[in-house]
């Protein structure tokens, strides 16, 4: 009998038990005060998470929708449009940037390397009117993440607008919004910020806000200008996501409970864990050494294993849900995701249930391999932080 699922796909993430707790209220009036103060206390949270002092917006949508009010917000159909990318979720920008009418300028790596600074220098120079450039921070499609400092400064030296998308970074890796140039950075309630689904954030330079002023997208409920307007009013211009604001706001207490240092050493800390785990199953990570997502691990199944039969063995079986591959990796790649709410011992269960499958699969024998890996690698990371 399963008794909880373990979901460990990228996102949506699983929720703590308090956070399940903080969305059983009655709901508020969200043009009255009640409302304003738990905004207040999101926003100045948020800010401190993304290390800014910029505007800070919440939209009640997806992270997708976070990025389209960005496009809408600074692009003019015609624009020259930089998109770095190197995965699938930098894809999706492109297109989004190219829907808008833009003439995106794909600065195109291949899928687990990632985007390269001096390249994207170099894309700049040779495109002088390009006035903004999405990067993602991290490619859970591939589980890598990019050098978004080094990217950032590269593209904010030359004049232009950074626009990043944070979506599955923001809150469980380390982001200097200010420090690092980035003008524009977005991110979702489902992944580290242990909510449900249903609220983006999203910071706004005073040079996007220059920008915004001049773009001549259309735009209605992803206004950012109403956004403010009303976010200086303690609310939003439309109904808000109430329950899911209930849970962001218990997320993000958990979150400044813990520690910003302590959450980032810990996302590190299961990352590689479970990089040595699937190693020790006969997996091959996918995105290059050095790069590789403290939020999701890809990585290619070994010989004569069905992705497709291994997940849903480990679903039907064992409760434990894990993600596939995506665009041109569907079917051969499995992705683990450890964001969010998650420990040592959620790892090791993952690791223990795949190992399980491959034996009843044919793949390979259950002999304790993936979990004495994962342990190895914890207990090492603990003897080095004594």
């Amino acid at each position: 009998m399963i008794f909880q699922t373990q979901l460990r796909i990228p996102g949506p993430t699983q929720l703590p038990e308090r956070v399940v707790r903080s969305m059983n209220r009655p709901m508020i009036d969200h043009r009255g005060s009640e409302f304003a103060e738990i905004l207040a206390e999101i926003t100045t949270g948020a800010k401190r998470v993304f290390k800014t002092s910029n505007d800070l917006l919440l939209l009640t949508s997806s992270g997708t929708g976070g990025l389209e009010s960005a496009i809408a917000n600074l692009v003019s159909p015609g624009d020259e449009v930089v998109a770095a990318l190197c995965g699938n979720f930098g894809e999706r920008f492109a297109a989004l940037a190219a829907a808008y009418g833009a003439d995106v300028v794909r600065l195109e790596f291949e899928w687990g390397q990632p985007v390269d600074a001096a390249d994207l220098a170099a894309v700049l120079e040779r495109h002088p009117n390009a006035k903004i450039v999405l990067v993602t921070h991290n490619e859970t499609s591939t589980g890598l993440t990019n050098p978004l400092q080094a990217l950032a400064r590269v593209a904010h030296d030359a004049g232009r607008i950074v626009v990043v998308d944070g979506v599955s970074s923001i809150s469980s890796i380390a982001i200097e919004t200010d420090a690092w140039g980035v003008d524009v950075a977005v991110t979702g309630s489902q992944k580290g910020w242990m909510a449900p689904p249903g609220l983006a954030l999203v910071t706004v330079s005073d040079r996007a806000w220059a920008q915004q002023s001049k773009a001549r997208s259309p735009r209605f409920y992803f206004d950012w200008k109403e956004a403010k307007t009303w976010a200086d009013k303690g609310m939003t211009p439309f109904t808000p996501a109430i329950g899911v604001v209930f849970a962001l706001q218990e997320g993000m207490r958990m979150l400044e409970e813990e520690g910003l240092d302590a959450v980032y050493e810990r996302h590190e800390r299961l990352a590689r864990a479970t990089q040595a785990g699937l190693e020790a199953l006969g997996f091959r990570l996918y995105a290059q050494d050095g790069y590789r997502s403290n939020t999701v691990t890809s990585a290619t199944p070994p010989p004569g294993l069905d992705v497709a039969a291994l997940r849903k063995l480990l679903n039907d079986k064992y409760g434990v849900v894990i993600g596939g591959g995506q665009g041109k990796m569907t079917g051969k790649m499995i992705r683990v995701g450890h964001l969010g709410a998650i420990a040592a011992g959620d790892v090791v269960q993952v690791l223990w249930a795949i190992e399980q499958a491959l034996e009843e699969l044919d793949i390979a024998p259950s002999d304790g391999r993936g979990v004495a890996a994962i342990s190895s690698s914890l207990q090492g990371v603990a003897a080095a932080t004594r």
